[in-house]
């Protein structure tokens, strides 16, 4: 039988919140005809007076007024937006009525971005950890203190309840839907298709540490960390990268810590060592991680992980594996 899946969305929704999670069901969909299995999802775009919403880009979706969507569902998920527009959904009350009504019968309910805030509003998120994009961490938690506010996840799940962090991390919440559907073969298949290099966990930061330099960074350190994201396989040290943009290193060192807040040496083992935890998450061999990263080789890997994060990168897979399979 098909699962029924609404994603439910308002005037100014954010449109990638909708057609991300649409976009992995949809690709599930096509790999299991590839396998000659009949389709899993049945997708539908709900909204609570039906007929063309605008998205917050200007882009219309036709969808289903809410109140005449009927039969079981499997999945509900509500879409975020800006401030005002999900400010208006979460006071609406036929949605919160509607959101109520299915809460009871529906396998997963679930946000993506700011739509928390609607769940949270009908009440349904009250005693859960969430998710929601880390601009709006603060303000959910102090509007809403029932609701427990995770600002680090990507995704959380907490019973029925799934909410996934900004905009992007709906897709990788929704791939992690697939994978607990129809496993992790067809899950890697989807993300494959859609061109993601990674199926992320749902316990991985919504801030990398080459994410939160780029947002500091200017001029020659901005081009120095894209650089380095797509080096990280080389040996690289002070002098190398001081060279790169053309300071002493005496003079790069104090203008480093200065913007970034930490060691030219620090923040390279930082983004080496958030990008192996992704890797471990991937099915990769230590030896392939430790090369990839540049810790090669893999006893120092090992070293280096364990005095960071005080588990072996073997046990923090197997630890981490466990929980986004649980409750991410």
């Amino acid at each position: 039988m098909l699962k029924r899946v609404v994603i439910v969305v308002y005037p100014g929704f954010e449109l990638l919140d909708a057609t991300g999670p649409a976009s992995v069901f949809a690709s599930a969909n096509l790999a299991r005809e590839e396998d000659g299995e009949a389709p899993y999802y049945a997708l539908q775009v709900g909204s609570p007076s039906g007929g063309l919403v605008a998205s917050g880009s200007g882009v219309a979706i036709d969808t289903l007024a809410l109140p005449k969507i009927g039969g079981r569902l499997d999945t509900v998920l509500v879409s975020g937006a800006e401030a005002t527009a999900v400010r208006k959904a979460a006071n609406a009350m036929e949605l919160k009525r509607w959101l109520r009504r299915r809460e009871a019968t529906v396998r997963r309910l679930g946000s993506v971005c700011a739509g928390a805030f609607v769940l949270a509003a009908a009440g349904l998120a009250d005693r859960k950890r969430v998710a929601t994009h880390w601009s709006a961490c603060e303000p959910l938690a102090r509007l809403y203190p029932a609701v427990t506010v995770d600002p680090d996840a990507l995704y959380v799940v907490d019973g029925k309840v799934w909410t996934s962090a900004g905009v992007t991390t709906g897709i990788d919440m929704a791939l992690a839907m697939v994978t607990d559907d129809l496993g992790r073969a067809i899950a890697s298949r989807v993300a494959k298709r859609l061109v993601i290099y990674a199926r992320r966990p749902g316990n991985q930061s919504q801030f990398s540490p080459l994410l939160r330099a780029q947002v500091k960074a200017d001029g020659a350190f901005e081009e120095l960390i894209a650089w380095l994201q797509v080096n990280l396989d080389q040996a690289v040290d002070v002098a190398a990268l001081a060279a790169k943009v053309g300071l002493s290193e005496r003079t790069f060192h104090r203008r480093f810590v200065a913007t970034l807040g930490e060691t030219p040496a620090r923040f390279v083992e930082n983004v080496r060592l958030d990008a192996a935890r992704l890797l471990l998450s991937q099915g990769l061999t230590l030896k392939e991680i430790a090369s990839s990263v540049g810790l090669a080789p893999a006893p120092r890997f090992t070293k280096v992980f364990q005095r960071r994060f005080g588990v072996t990168p073997r046990l923090y897979r197997e630890a981490h594996q466990n929980k986004s399979e649980t409750s991410s």
